[in-house]
């Protein structure tokens, strides 16, 4: 019985491999066991990463909520927490991303808004 070759099956898979790690850095690019090594990491890495960057962005939201609240003269609500307590006890749909957006490109409209939850 002849013997068969199987090259150009194994050489598909690895050159679309090859496709995948051709940005890594030294061996990760060129050793199919280091290229397979560094696309199961990027994707564990991508997948994990997409979840991290949702609790990022509320972070920097409501870091930007507070510096804007901290800056009040008036000192209505210069705690973040009270504000979006009263916020969501008087059923005010904003979200955290909205009222960012709101205290940074017009901070007197947040202030406005507090004012008239208090009054």
């Amino acid at each position: 019985m002849p013997r068969i070759k199987r090259g150009y099956i194994a050489r598909k898979r690895r050159t679309k491999l090859h496709f995948f790690t051709k940005g890594c850095r030294g061996a990760h690019s060129t050793l199919t066991r280091a290229m397979l090594q560094q696309k199961i990491k990027a994707l564990v890495s991508a997948n994990r990463d997409r979840d991290r960057k949702k609790r990022d962005f509320r972070g920097l939201w409501i870091s930007r909520i507070n510096a804007i609240i901290g800056q009040n003269k008036q000192k209505l609500y210069n705690i973040y927490s009270i504000l979006m307590y009263n916020m969501s006890k008087r059923q005010l749909l904003l979200n955290r991303k909205i009222v960012a957006q709101i205290a940074i490109l017009k901070g007197n409209c947040l202030f406005m808004i507090a004012n008239e939850m208090i009054s």
